[in-house]
């Protein structure tokens, strides 16, 4: 029940000035954003490759109100891929971007976001590697999917996100379960409505499988971003009836959730990618990782009250 109140305020800037200053924030928040500059995350993108992992990256930020910050967020992947390049790590680092980073929002948001993200999947083609378009709000998905089209086209390793709440999603995954597709299957993170959104937690893991199905059945790359164990089960048993090998689809979980299975599945033999955000602009993400799951809020309250 605490879910939406969450992701509420993680909208609100009231909020975000008083749980940034609250005495217990920094150690929570360490614990899913490994740093704030490059310089401080490429340790942990050596350490995490080092043990079998692989990652992809993302720079958080979104509530981007001007072309100069959108244009900013692009310069700030260009110079994480510009640092990767000596680590010749290829596809093990890869980059997820929000098009909301971009300039989605603005006034000829579209076209901007393609504009600044293009350079951006370039430079990744460059050193080997690939960049996903994370999914957000569903009135953002149809841009979303047009830009992902567009970039295919000369860059067909670009993958993307769907998000199994979504009514669409059945749809969604049919038409991207193609050859050479990359898709990234989730639960789903932002508050939407009833009208376009599965509510309950039942009926969300019911439209996961049913997606996982139609991705593994197809011809693309499946992966899957959960940490429930049923569904990680679910996957492996679904990967064996469509007859996949480990290295056909991959699993994804969040930085500082679960960090024992990530080297459980990896010691497995599975591909095991770890999403991996940093920054400074870290409020909205850190508050979806509470929204989430009940025990990172009581670990958030524990520190608080702990500092306080």
């Amino acid at each position: 029940m605490l879910g939406p109140v969450i992701l509420a305020a993680s909208r609100s800037d009231r909020m975000r000035r008083m749980i940034s200053a609250a005495p217990g924030t920094k150690q929570v928040v360490d614990r899913f954003i490994p740093g704030e500059t490059v310089d401080e995350v490429l340790p942990v993108v050596r350490e995490l490759t080092a043990r079998g992992l692989e990652l992809t990256m993302d720079v958080v930020g979104e509530d981007i109100t001007s072309p100069a910050q959108a244009e900013a967020a692009r310069d700030a992947y260009l110079e994480l891929i510009d640092r990767l390049k000596p680590l010749d790590l290829g596809t093990r680092a890869e980059m997820s971007v929000k098009l909301s980073m971009f300039g989605q929002a603005l006034d000829g948001g579209h076209e901007l976001a393609l504009k600044n993200v293009r350079p951006v999947v370039e430079a990744a083609a460059e050193i080997g590697t690939t960049v996903t378009l994370d999914a957000e709000d569903h009135t953002t998905l149809d841009s979303m999917f047009a830009i992902h089209d567009e970039l295919r086209a000369d860059f067909p390793q670009t993958g993307c996100v769907i998000q199994a709440y979504l009514f669409r999603t059945e749809a969604d995954a049919r038409r991207l379960a193609g050859s050479g597709s990359r898709v990234r299957l989730v639960k789903g993170a932002y508050k939407e409505p009833a009208s376009v959104a599965y509510q309950q937690k039942h009926e969300i893991d019911k439209a996961y499988v049913r997606a996982l199905k139609i991705l593994m059945d197809g011809e693309g790359y499946p992966m899957i971003g959960s940490h429930d164990p049923r569904l990680i089960s679910i996957t492996q048993e679904l990967a064996r009836r469509a007859g996949r090998k480990p290295d056909e689809y991959e699993f994804q979980m969040l930085y500082g959730i679960r960090g024992d299975e990530h080297l459980r599945l990896a010691a497995e033999g599975h591909r095991m990618r770890v999403y991996t955000a940093y920054g400074t602009d870290w409020y909205g993400y850190f508050m979806r990782r509470l929204a989430e799951k009940p025990a990172n809020l009581r670990f958030f309250v524990r520190s608080m009250i702990t500092k306080g």
